[in-house]
Formats: C-alpha cells, structure tokens, sequence
C-alpha cells in the first residue's frame, strides 16, 4: 500500500469514528438547555492496567510524568504499619480527590442547568460543580476535593479543580505496601466527561509542579445502571477505625 493509501485509509476510519461519536451524543438524552444528561448511576471507574490487588484504581506508571529530581519525596510517603498514620480514611477523614473518585464503589450524578453533583458512595462526598460559567471562589481554605468549576465544550464538560490541601493521590500502597503516593497543595486537575451511549468517557490529567516536570492524563470509563436507580447510593459508615495502631484494634471503651 502506498503511502497516500495509507493516509487516505487512516482519515477514512477517523471519519467513521467521529461520525460513530456523533450518532452516539445525539442519542444521548439532553437538558432543557440542550446539553447532555449525566444523571444516574454509574459503576466505579475501569480501565485497563489500573486496578490494584484490590480492584483500587491507580494511575498507571507509564501514564504518568516523570517526577522531578529532589521530588520523590513528596510523591511518596513511607508507611509506618500504623493504620492512624498511613490510612486517613481509617481515621474516617476524607478520601479526598482524585483518591476518592477512583476507587470501588458506584457513583452517583445529579445534573440541573447551572450544577452538576458527583456523588461517590464512598463518604457520601458530594462534589457541587456550578457549570454557569462562574470563576473559582476566592478567599477560602484548601480542602480534601479543591475547588471545582465546569463549563462545556460542545458536549464534553470540562472540571477544572484547584486549592487542593496535599493528600493522597490514588490507592498506590495496596500495590506497594511500603509506600503511599500524595499529591501537594499544587495540584491543579483538569476532568473531561463525554457521554457515548451508556458509557461516560472519562479523563483526568494530573498537573502538580511541585512533583511532576510536566502534566499527564489517564482515561477512565464510568458505565450507566438504569437498574441501579431504584435502589441508589447505600449507607456509609466509617467504623471507628480510630482505635487500631499498628495492625492491633483495641476493645470500645478502652484508652
């Protein structure tokens, strides 16, 4: 095949894939403002050579920017073997994001006009994202999730999310127990969410200075459950977990 034909083949089947893309939004349901309906359930993100031993999503080391000299430290925190210290969750503290997000429980989206509400069963951690257009707030502390604001871009929402407090990055340490990955209070994330059917096409790029020489982004894929919606997000209860040091959980009551 000459080189013509295989470029002339090469824009033949993106033509076909963009034509694919579009037939799939346009039958996607809508707003009354036209843009696509997230609402729903969801299963927990996949994808492929993320999952950890324990189906905890992480980003993929051949996804991620190389780190720079003097960072490692940041990016990575030696485990004690006391729960309190390595695990915040264990301490019913809050997953935090992206952590949060990617992880093994179902996701709940309520969508209006002006916000869109991501709800991961973990916590029960509502993330209420205007997408009017609006700029970040001012004058407010750091948090676990940041500061998030959406806007569209055709069809794709785009979640740009900043003033982060430093915690953890992914469920690295239940591949590598010696070890937890954080992020600083640099972190900048940048989501996009495009509906294809009943799939929701999810990427997040990862841009922390402080660590990485430059940004870096992962795919995702949230699946839609209809039949999900009648039963909704369980209860979540963080158990007092705060009572285990190092491996050994004390009786209630005791010091």
């Amino acid at each position: 095949m000459s080189p013509r034909s295989i470029v002339l083949a090469a824009l033949a089947a993106a033509l076909v894939f963009s034509g694919g893309l579009q037939m799939a939004a346009q039958d996607v349901p809508r707003m009354a403002n036209g843009k696509p309906d997230f609402s729903g359930m969801y299963t927990p993100p996949s994808t492929v050579k993320a999952t950890g031993p324990r189906g905890n999503l992480i980003f993929n080391a051949d996804k991620m920017a190389p780190v720079k000299p003097g960072a490692e430290s940041l990016l990575y925190h030696p485990r004690t073997g006391d729960a309190r210290l390595d695990e915040p969750r264990a301490m019913c503290l809050p997953a935090g994001f992206p952590s949060g997000m990617l992880y093994i429980l179902p996701i709940q989206i309520v969508q209006n006009p002006k916000h869109i509400v991501i709800i991961p069963e973990l916590q029960r951690a509502a993330r209420i994202i205007p997408t009017d257009g609006r700029p970040h707030r001012d004058g407010i502390e750091p948090s676990y999730y940041g500061d998030s604001v959406g806007k569209w871009d055709g069809d794709t929402l785009i979640i740009d999310t900043v003033n982060f407090k430093p915690w953890i990055l992914d469920d690295y340490h239940y591949t590598d127990p010696t070890k937890s990955r954080w992020h600083t209070d640099a972190l900048r994330t940048t989501e996009h969410l495009t509906r294809v059917g009943d799939k929701l096409q999810y990427r997040i790029t990862i841009d922390d200075p402080k660590i990485f020489t430059r940004p870096f982004s992962q795919d995702f894929e949230l699946t839609l459950r209809a039949d999900w919606d009648s039963l909704g997000l369980l209860e979540y209860v963080c158990e007092e977990n705060n009572r285990c040091a190092g491996g050994n959980c004390r009786p209630s009551g005791t010091p």
